[in-house]
């Protein structure tokens, strides 16, 4: 409504997500971070047909776009909700990070984007034993093939093609279900330090 502000945020530049987490907490305590940012993730083998390697440099963009920048945001916010005043049970605030259901089950040509939603899996327990002395939570969401603007064709197309493969409901996911599990974790004070697949109990299979 009118009180929501966009502010375009780099993840990975600190005065970027300093200014966006000042503009947060200029309409009040910080209680809630939802790191959802998306950038480029290029599709390749390790060795393609000609023989060549995957460019470490390539490798290394991704992971420092969807794992570092997702620390970067995670600290940041948290060091925010640290100077919260204490609700009900400690409670001062839970940071929601995204991973993949390519975090699990990785296919050909996503050795950088697996590894990297692997690692945000990874970071989830260890960063909200972190933090749980100053009552922060930790907790990420692992989904699936969600129809975003990331598949780069129509929703008709997109849901062609990917709808088949989830075993129920034979559909993409929908961003408002995400929303809406992430509305959840925020509302839910004793989910912590675990990661939640929404997939519609697809996964992937080698091909």
């Amino acid at each position: 409504g009118a009180s929501a502000q966009f502010l375009k945020t780099d993840v990975l530049d600190e005065d970027s997500v300093s200014a966006a987490i000042a503009a947060a907490t200029a309409k009040g305590p910080l209680r809630a971070a939802v790191v959802v940012h998306g950038g480029p993730a290029a599709a390749a083998r390790l060795i393609n047909k000609e023989g060549k390697r995957y460019p470490f440099a390539t490798f290394r963009r991704t992971v420092d776009i969807f794992l570092n920048g997702t620390f970067h945001v995670l600290s940041q916010a948290a060091e925010a909700m640290a100077a919260n005043e204490p609700l009900a049970d400690n409670q001062r605030g839970v940071v929601i990070t995204t991973a993949s259901i390519a975090g699990f089950e990785g296919q050909v040509g996503q050795t950088d984007y697996s590894a990297a939603k692997g690692g945000v899996i990874g970071l989830t327990l260890t960063a909200a034993r972190d933090l749980a002395p100053l009552g922060i939570r930790v907790m990420c969401i692992a989904p699936g093939t969600f129809l975003t603007p990331a598949y780069g064709m129509p929703a008709e197309q997109a849901q062609a093609i990917w709808g088949p493969n989830v075993p129920n409901p034979k559909r993409m996911g929908d961003p408002d279900e995400y929303a809406r599990l992430a509305a959840h974790i925020v509302g839910n004070d004793f989910l912590n330090g675990e990661t939640i697949r929404i997939d519609g109990a697809q996964r992937f299979n080698l091909k």
